[in-house]
């Protein structure tokens, strides 16, 4: 018997990185990689668990910027080509491998069947997989989402009202050309969260969004459940808090489920460790080492020499894991009823590409929580916020309290000493774009095109990414060096207007360059439309 839910919201996103002015561009790997190793294996597996008549559900949240470069032709050609190079290392690594180890031979059997039929998968969608995910979502697997436009961290601009606006206006107007209907929920980017979002929310015809588990915790309402059952705000949004714990069971860097040493080992790559005379075709054309993908070891133990990944072993891993997920989900559940009397849902919200990228068995744990859920003896029962809320439940009214799932649970990611001297800058030009959308309004032919423009330019600029990147120190220049153009843009059309001028070519080129946003309206940024 199903006593108690979990409800899985998968945050499907990527920056958007289009440089079709090179031939090859290392951060468009990015998207490459996530379709290859995350978005194909999941549509491929959830495919098959339906054919299979197995009853489940979950959320998926796909962002603006993903779905537009998902659907850019230019990509998708790129992607292809990519894809075509893996496969040629692939047999040189079949061919390589035969006389090693018989460990070392079957994986890379496996890499070039797995690229093989990942390409084969992306031609049956006719390169453009969120026709994937709309069937998916048509015969009821599956929920789609939207967030922000370019998934922007909402209380560092809680300041600019018509900001936060348009990031959710567009936000929804991009899911409904790409998916033909309004979302129900919406993702917070970050789990971001600040007092009174939820009024931003509901006059945009939104009636849930998740948030992150301090939320509820430091609310100044005593929440009577904690983060085991959803809240209404005052205003009738419903608020998801995240289960921390039962998160952290494969969210945890350090003792989650995907940091056992039989799994395998994400950094350790071909890439970088065969010679540049083999490697070189596959890698960036100045020689700078980049993955391949072509991974064969497991990760070990910190300080111990790497073993050989063994994938019949870990797949064993994988089923355990699973069964134990399951077991404290069920546990927990058991202990919460009789402190309640309530039945709890557990909400898990974790980025997309977490699964098949980053934990290269997560597909595989997924499938193997959906399988042993569908059991009859296992009393968890998948679900969506939105299919919990058509049961009507009687929820507390409650407020959140300000939070995020970052370090710390605040801004702290998003605003220290690596990223804070951007939003001086970010919140000049949203107050400068505020002040063209009022007295330039309703503006035809080319200056509107060139306001929309500068709107697109503030929206870019506001993505939670540039700043999460310089954070980490990943790639960090490229980060700062892509805020800086969008602001740079911004200030081109700022200072034109200010001389009722219109700089023609140069919006030529802006426009050619980023085709995010193609229906735009610059008039979301007057706050008397609001």
């Amino acid at each position: 018997m199903k006593t108690n839910k979990i409800a899985f919201i998968l945050n499907a996103h990527l920056p958007y990185v289009r440089h079709i002015e090179y031939p090859r561009f290392l951060e468009e790997d990015w998207l490459f990689e996530a379709i290859n190793e995350s978005y194909l294996p999941l549509l491929r597996m959830l495919s098959k668990l339906k054919d299979e008549k197995l009853s489940f559900k979950f959320t998926i949240s796909m962002s603006p910027p993903l779905c537009c470069m998902l659907t850019d032709e230019a990509l998708q050609q790129r992607f292809i080509q990519y894809m075509k190079r893996h496969v040629e290392l692939g047999e040189k690594e079949v061919e390589r491998t035969v006389s090693d180890d018989p460990r070392l031979h079957e994986m890379a059997v496996w890499y070039l069947t797995n690229y093989r039929r990942n390409l084969d998968d992306f031609e049956n969608y006719n390169h453009n997989i969120l026709t994937g995910f709309k069937n998916l979502e048509d015969m009821g697997v599956i929920e789609i989402i939207t967030t922000c436009a370019t998934h922007a961290y909402l209380p560092l601009y809680q300041e600019y009202p018509t900001a936060v606006d348009a990031q959710i206006e567009m936000g929804i107007q991009s899911h409904l050309c790409n998916f033909g209907h309004i979302s129900r929920g919406f993702w917070l980017p970050e789990c971001g969260y600040y007092p009174s979002l939820e009024e931003h929310l509901k006059s945009k015809g939104i009636t849930w969004f998740q948030t992150a588990s301090q939320s509820m915790l430091l609310s100044p309402d005593k929440v009577e459940y904690g983060t085991f059952q959803p809240v209404r705000c005052p205003n009738g949004v419903v608020a998801f808090p995240r289960d921390y714990e039962a998160t952290s069971l494969i969210w945890s860097n350090t003792n989650g489920y995907p940091c056992d040493a039989r799994y395998r080992e994400f950094y350790r790559d071909i890439g970088y460790d065969l010679p540049l005379s083999y490697i070189g075709p596959y890698v960036e054309e100045d020689g700078n080492r980049v993955f391949t993908g072509y991974k064969y070891w497991s990760i070990t133990g910190e300080g111990q020499e790497k073993k050989l990944y063994d994938r019949a072993a870990a797949q064993k891993v994988v089923e355990s894991h699973a069964a134990n997920f399951l077991f404290n989900i069920s546990s927990k559940a058991e202990h919460i009823v009789h402190a309640t009397g309530k039945m709890p849902l557990s909400t898990l919200g974790f980025d997309c590409e977490l699964f098949g990228h980053w934990w290269f068995e997560g597909i595989d744990w997924l499938e193997q929580v959906i399988r042993q859920s569908c059991k009859e003896d296992c009393t968890v029962q998948l679900t969506t916020p939105t299919q919990f809320l058509e049961t009507k439940p009687q929820l507390q009214v409650a407020r959140p309290a300000y939070s995020s799932w970052g370090i710390g649970g605040y801004s702290s990611t998003w605003l220290d000493g690596s990223n804070a001297w951007i939003y001086r800058h970010i919140h000049q030009a949203l107050a400068r774009m505020e002040e063209l959308a009022i007295r330039f309004p309703q503006q035809i032919s080319l200056k509107r095109r060139f306001l929309n423009q500068a709107a697109r330019e503030v929206l870019l600029a506001m993505g939670s990414d540039w700043p999460f990147i310089m954070y980490n120190k990943t790639s960090g220049a490229y980060a700062q060096r892509r805020l800086e153009e969008h602001l740079e843009n911004f200030n081109v059309v700022y200072s034109n207007m200010c001389k009722n001028a219109v700089n023609t070519e140069w919006l030529m080129k802006a426009e050619k360059k980023d085709v995010i946003f193609k229906d735009i309206d610059y008039n979301i940024f007057n706050p008397s439309n609001t």
